[in-house]
Order: structure tokens, then C-alpha cells, then sequence
């Protein structure tokens, strides 16, 4: 066979060629809100409906078909009082929508790895292990952040899956768990006291891959400006990419106008859940997607929660809670927790200081 003429095609020659890697990009300008201004114009006894509660979990199930199709539907729950549903109020998706002045990933820095079927934990080759390893030898065994079942067994370092570049299998490599969506099944329901949660439906195994905060991703120096206006609705669902092995927060995720059921998880202080960085299709180590893991086994109805107070209660560092303790921007904790301290924080707190705007920090140099 002439080759110049039939060439053979193989994955390093597909790999050399970026144009087989043009990943969709999705820009916040461009999110919809046609349903939710119809909805949000109509009258209150169309807006109060019961037929609003089934329009809701439709839209969940076609928002998310692409990237979760075999998802468990997520049932929306109200034994409190007569909302149908959550507020109309952003477009849900579990998608990352980028604001201005955001890059999209730039697939000239992404490498892949070279391993054949799925990937050996104790390769030393493979290059996604190479770039886990440093987040993890010094404390963990070696190996990819994931055990044989695909649960995270490395809490608090950032997880680096295999990517688009891999030669490794999409099905067989156990280093794909938060491309491959969400696999636990959860409720939206609403609490007397805390507005609407998240609750599971079946029990959820520690290190289970919960879900992406989703969201608007934005510069920090906007997200301060937003801060200033959720400040005076009382509450906000900004969170900022903050972690250890990061320099000063560049970048925050805001569920406000766009998010899934992660945006619903409310304050603890006895957490079920934790966020961890992961790095997929982004070679940029400053831009990681913001996932929740289950801390801990999760036993059927219960809420999943995770810390807004920014360091685990556990392993707090001294001197966190006196400075929580003396922080004025406060609001009342209803989580019900054994050691509930009775507030939790309405802004931001690290151990170094408090910001100005109203967020959800995340804290995790407790963890190493």
C-alpha cells in the first residue's frame, strides 16, 4: 500500500494535530434566561404551581444530558411549606461559563499521557501520575488520587485526571472520575430553617465524587464587586479558587447565575463534604474545577453539607476560632451539629485575614 497515498492514521498522529482538540467553550454572556424571565413575568398563582416543581427537574434533566446522561434524576422535595421549587433565578448546568477577560484552556499546554488500555498507578511514565505524584508521595502512598474504585483516597491535593491528550482507555483508566459526571443520587429539598439542601437518596461511600460547583468563573477583582451587591441580599454563592499549593486568589466560581445542586449545599460544622482542585482539560495550574467529595460515608436522607467557616473544625489551626468568634459579619448556624458553634460566617475568613466581600472561603492547608 502507497502511504502517501492512504495514510495511516494513529493516535500520535491525530494527537499532533490541535484541531482534533477544539473543546466547546462556553462564555457567560452567552447563558439563556428566556424560561426564567417567562417564568419569573408570570402571575403567582402560575409561579406557585405544583406542575413548576416537574418544569424544574425537566430542566435539570435536559440541561445536563450531554455531560451526565446517566446520572440519577434529582428530585425536588418541599414538605416545609408551598414553594414548587427553588427561585428561577439562574440557569442550571454543570458546565464552567467563562466572564470577561477569562482564557479558554490552551490545548498547546496540555500534555497527555503515552499508557495503553488504563493507566498502571505505579508507572513511571505515565505523565498525569508524574504531575500527581509531588501532591502526594509526601504524604499519601504513591499513586493516582483515586483508589480502585475510584473514590478519592488522597482529601485536600489537588487531583489531576487523565485528559483529552491521554492515550489511555476513556472507559477502562480509573484516573477519569469527574469527567465521567456525578453517579450519586441526590434531592433538592427545602429545611424549616435553611432554605433548600441537598440530600441523599441512597447512602453515598466516603471519597464518592459528589459533583462540580458550576457557575460563572471570574476574576477576582469582579467577583469583589459583586460582593458588594450580594452583601445586600444576605447571601451569595461565590467561592474562591484558594488553595495551598496556589499563589494569592486570582479567580473565584459564582453560582449565582448559572450552578447545579452543589450551589444548594449548606454550612456545617461537621461537614460531610469537602471541595477539592481538579485539573482536567486545563493546563492552567491557577484554574482548576472546584469539586465536592464525600468526606465521610452519608447515610440515606442525609444533608450534604460542607464548612463556609473556611478550615475543618477538626484540624483547625489555634487561633481560628477566636478570630471567628470576634468576627462581627456573622450569621445564625442552624446546622444541628454536636459541636455547632451557633454562628457561621456571612463573609470570608482564612486564618491570615478577612476580606471585604461576601463568600464561601475554602481553607485547606489544614489537610497537609
Amino acid at each position: 500500500m502507497n502511504e502517501s497515498l492512504y495514510p495511516v492514521m494513529t493516535w500520535d498522529s491525530y494527537r499532533r494535530d490541535l484541531r482534533n482538540f477544539q473543546f466547546p467553550v462556553y462564555y457567560a454572556k452567552d447563558l439563556a434566561s428566556s424560561l426564567h424571565d417567562y417564568i419569573n413575568a408570570s402571575d403567582e398563582y402560575f409561579r406557585g404551581s405544583l406542575h413548576m416543581r416537574q418544569v424544574f427537574e425537566s430542566t435539570i434533566l435536559e440541561n445536563t444530558a450531554e455531560d451526565e446522561p446517566d446520572a440519577p434524576p434529582i428530585e425536588v422535595v418541599n414538605d416545609v411549606d408551598a414553594e414548587p421549587s427553588p427561585p428561577w433565578e439562574f440557569y442550571y448546568t454543570n458546565k464552567i461559563w467563562l466572564g470577561e477577560g477569562i482564557d479558554p484552556p490552551d490545548v498547546t499546554q496540555l500534555v497527555g499521557c503515552d499508557c495503553k488500555g488504563k493507566c498502571d498507578p505505579k508507572s513511571t511514565t505515565c505523565a498525569c501520575l508524574l504531575r500527581q505524584k509531588p501532591f502526594v508521595e509526601t504524604v499519601w502512598a504513591p499513586g493516582f488520587a483515586y483508589d480502585h474504585k475510584g473514590r478519592l483516597r488522597t482529601p485536600g491535593a489537588p487531583i489531576f485526571e487523565c485528559n483529552a491528550m491521554c492515550a489511555c482507555d476513556d472507559d477502562e483508566c480509573k484516573n477519569r472520575v469527574v469527567q465521567h459526571g456525578r453517579k450519586v443520587s441526590v434531592s433538592i429539598k427545602k429545611t424549616p430553617k435553611k432554605g433548600w439542601g441537598v440530600f441523599a437518596t441512597k447512602r453515598i461511600a466516603k471519597g464518592s465524587f459528589i459533583g462540580v460547583y458550576s457557575g460563572e468563573f471570574l476574576k477576582d477583582d469582579v467577583c469583589e464587586r459583586r460582593g458588594l451587591v450580594y452583601d445586600k441580599s444576605g447571601r451569595t454563592y461565590l467561592l474562591d479558587i484558594d488553595f495551598y499549593h496556589l499563589g494569592e486568589t486570582k479567580y473565584v466560581v459564582d453560582a449565582y447565575h448559572a450552578g447545579n445542586f452543589t450551589r444548594f449545599l449548606n454550612n456545617s460544622c461537621n461537614p460531610n463534604c469537602q471541595v477539592v482542585p481538579c485539573y482536567i482539560n486545563e493546563p492552567d495550574i491557577e484554574k482548576p474545577l472546584m469539586t465536592l467529595f464525600a468526606k465521610r460515608d452519608i447515610a440515606v436522607a442525609e444533608e450534604l453539607c460542607f464548612s463556609y467557616q473556611g478550615y475543618d473544625p477538626d484540624t483547625a489551626e489555634p487561633g481560628d476560632a477566636a478570630i471567628m468568634a470576634n468576627n462581627s459579619i456573622t450569621n445564625k448556624c442552624f446546622c444541628g451539629a454536636p459541636n455547632c458553634t451557633g454562628r457561621r460566617l456571612s463573609r470570608p475568613f482564612s486564618p491570615h485575614e478577612l476580606t471585604q466581600t461576601h463568600r464561601i472561603y475554602v481553607w485547606l492547608v489544614a489537610y497537609l
